[in-house]
């Protein structure tokens, strides 16, 4: 059911800011920016071999934020069929921690993401990025 590696996102209260330091870290700008005019709501940065995502989002967004609670850096596995995915953890005992969310500017990217048993956080995704890479492999 996972694929493979699409995403990992962090939560910044100034993406900007975040997009600028890692900027600097990597060596290189981020990809994308959304929304494409004024303060970024997420920069994406592509990474490695095999491209992966290195995203930041505007915390805002971030699900939960009690310390109690499951938190942090979210992994996100590329999954075929979001729903299906979601419906199986669920079904094998994992709570949703948040449920399927489209992103940007409607070009396929979907999230939703589960707490196992453990208290972990697994992220699953459609991601067409993920794909594309797979189709360029020799």
């Amino acid at each position: 059911m996972l694929r493979g590696l699409a995403t990992v996102s962090f939560y910044a209260d100034d993406p900007a800011a975040a997009g600028r330091w890692y900027a600097e870290v990597l060596g290189f700008e981020a990809y994308y920016t959304y929304p494409h005019e004024g303060p970024p709501a997420y920069i994406e940065f592509r990474i490695g071999d095999y491209e992966h995502e290195l995203g930041f989002i505007d915390a805002r967004y971030a699900p939960r934020r009690d310390p109690a609670q499951p938190s942090g850096c979210i992994a996100y596995w590329h999954v075929d069929d979001l729903q299906a995915a979601l419906d199986r953890l669920l079904a094998l005992g994992a709570e949703q921690h948040q449920p399927i969310t489209r992103h940007g500017d409607g070009s396929g990217f979907s999230t939703a993401s589960v707490v196992d048993p453990f208290g972990n956080i697994v992220g699953i995704m459609t991601n067409p990025h993920y794909l594309s890479v797979l189709d360029g492999r020799p």
